[in-house]
């Protein structure tokens, strides 16, 4: 009889300090979504204004946020910020936030083969030579050192918590963010199914990632 007394009183015991926690081991590990950069190519020079709302905290921004960014955009990519009249590559941005990325299907690449695998499956989905050259410099170091990286391309899991609002609405675009998690040995995963993107009319296209430890 005290023996059952014991376990119930644990049972009761565990549930109150899984209740006080608010059950944090549940939740998403905190990560950092790593240069998001945003380019614009209108058919014609025109007036852009880019809103994002991110569910999470902005740590940088540029050129600054404000409110927005507000720029004039040329076909060749290139941005006129109007709150400094400077010329920009590209929007930036970085924040961290509780995001539960799907790392249910992907790709486990060996460390020294990120460089063949990226050129491979960025320009198969739609970026351009210089965009995925881009991508590549800034994620390079960060991988080809590991053993595996487990390499996911995220969707909904991203573009829900960094919605992007902008004005005109484009006729097209394209959102890559990769989450990766290095590896010590391989893994057996599903392999993800990329789809390409194809591009028309004013085109937004903006890649980024973030590391899962």
């Amino acid at each position: 009889m005290k023996k059952a007394a014991f376990i119930i009183i644990s049972i009761v015991a565990v549930a109150i300090l899984v209740s006080a926690m608010g059950c944090d081991s549940c939740k998403p590990p905190e990560t950092t979504a790593l240069k998001p950069v945003i380019y614009l190519y209108p058919d014609v020079p025109t007036e852009v204004t880019v809103k994002l709302k991110y569910n999470g905290i902005l740590d940088f921004t540029y050129p600054a946020y404000n409110d927005g960014w507000h720029v004039t955009a040329f076909q060749d990519g290139t941005l006129i910020n109007h709150a400094d009249g400077k010329e920009y590559a590209y929007l930036f941005w970085e924040g961290h936030g509780k995001t539960d990325y799907d790392l249910s299907r992907g790709f486990v690449v060996k460390g020294e083969d990120t460089v063949s695998f990226l050129q491979d499956k960025l320009s198969y989905i739609g970026l351009t030579p210089r965009e995925y050259n881009e991508f590549i410099v800034y994620w390079l170091p960060l991988m080809q050192n590991n053993a595996y990286n487990l390499i996911t391309f995220q969707g909904n899991a991203y573009t829900e918590n960094a919605e992007l609002i902008i004005t005109p609405t484009p006729d097209s675009m394209l959102r890559v963010f990769m989450a990766f998690k290095p590896l010590d040995a391989p893994i057996e995963i599903e392999e993800q199914e990329l789809s390409p993107f194809s591009r028309s009319g004013f085109m937004v296209v903006e890649w980024g990632g973030c590391i899962i430890r």
